[in-house]
């Protein structure tokens, strides 16, 4: 059996070398950023593995990013599907809509994230941010399951997420406490992430399903009071706030009753001082149809990535892709929409905001642990 301070000294050591090799990536990236073709993006949100913790090797994953991903985060599903026969016979489900069993918090997958990132070479590694995300955020203690997770894995993890408060049809099948947005439990989190660096994919739905146009969504007040009590924190907002059924906020065409549109109050979290620290992903296949579902919508997103270029990335938020085709469909279905954005919005959304947060990010974590992990 290894002592675990042994483990930690080992471990420590290992990191330093390899904080050198990602930094020397890093200014390799910095340096060739602006070359490459249209069509290559880095990846801020992918899943390795899907809610029965199963997935694609990182080695195959290696193979279908290819040349054109360059980077890419990396995480497991923090939920677990639990395969309950009462209710599923002897199906066995592989996704949260397949069946009424519930949904439980599956802490092992960070463990497991960090045993294939460290089976990779130096350079493959630092193709790579590892994601912290087993932890429940309606648990007070879920910090110290972060914190606990960067002792045992130093220079593995640049932040933690993607992780979910309310999400469509999921938080109601969650085991235990329902998450939200004004537990102090999640404070505590958001508190940490700040401390020590750690960059933050957050999902909130923007609204509840099937909302009524004309209506202040749902958890957008909750959602900005939390941003704003957290301004140290590194966050992206994942999705833009929109999910399967929840749709983008819309309004009516009457000044009378028009309310803000989803792109007015993106923009207007954008435009605000003291959220300047927000920033949005637009990851999701989902998304992406909303985004050129017509000539009018498409010249909108446009408009708002051509004018506020620094606060967007892209992201697949692809689940264990067993080939190219689906993990680059995504991002063709943006097609229309890069084809319109000037140059240097492409470039940022694509590659250059994602370097830029996860670079700083990578930086502060590895500071952290220097200091805090013996």
């Amino acid at each position: 059996m290894v002592h675990r301070s042994s483990f930690r000294s080992a471990a420590v050591g290992g990191f330093a070398v390899t904080s050198i090799v990602l930094a020397f990536a890093g200014a390799r990236h910095l340096g060739a950023q602006s070359q490459g073709a249209a069509n290559e993006y880095y990846d801020s949100h992918f899943h390795l593995t899907n809610y029965v913790q199963k997935g694609t090797d990182v080695h195959k994953f290696l193979e279908i990013m290819g040349t054109r991903v360059g980077r890419s985060t990396l995480f497991g599903i923090p939920l677990q599907q639990q395969w309950s026969y009462a209710n599923s016979g002897d199906f066995a489900p592989t996704y949260y809509l397949q069946t009424d069993a519930p949904l439980y918090y599956y802490s092992f997958t960070d463990a497991y994230i960090a045993s294939v990132y460290r089976s990779l070479s130096a350079a493959e590694q630092a193709r790579f941010d590892p994601m912290i995300t087993g932890f429940n955020p309606a648990d007070m203690y879920g910090v110290d399951h972060i914190r606990r997770v960067l002792e045992v894995f130093p220079g593995v993890f640049s932040g933690i997420g993607e992780f979910s408060i309310h999400k469509e049809f999921v938080s109601a099948k969650v085991s235990g406490e329902t998450a939200s947005l004004t537990n102090p439990a999640l404070d505590r989190i958001l508190d940490f992430a700040a401390e020590t660096g750690l960059v933050v994919i957050l999902h909130n739905d923007i609204d509840v399903p099937f909302a009524k146009d004309n209506t202040e969504p749902a958890y957008l007040s909750q959602m900005k009071a939390l941003l704003k009590r957290h301004r140290n924190a590194s966050i992206i907002w994942a999705h833009v706030g929109l999910g399967r059924i929840v749709h983008p906020v819309r309004s009516s065409a009457e000044p009378a009753e028009r309310s803000t549109t989803q792109l007015e109050i993106v923009e207007a979290i954008v435009a605000d001082p003291e959220l300047s620290h927000v920033n949005f992903d637009i990851s999701w296949d989902e998304v992406a149809k909303y985004a050129v579902a017509s000539p009018e919508s498409i010249a909108r997103v446009v408009r708002m990535l051509n004018a506020h270029p620094d606060r967007f990335l892209f992201g697949t938020d692809t689940v264990a892709p067993a080939t190219p085709e689906p993990y680059y469909a995504v991002f063709n279905i943006w097609a229309p929409i890069w084809a319109q954005l000037t140059p240097d919005a492409s470039l940022k959304v694509r590659k250059g905001n994602y370097q830029r947060l996860f670079d700083e990010g990578r930086r502060k974590v590895r500071a952290w642990e220097k200091a805090h992990v013996k």
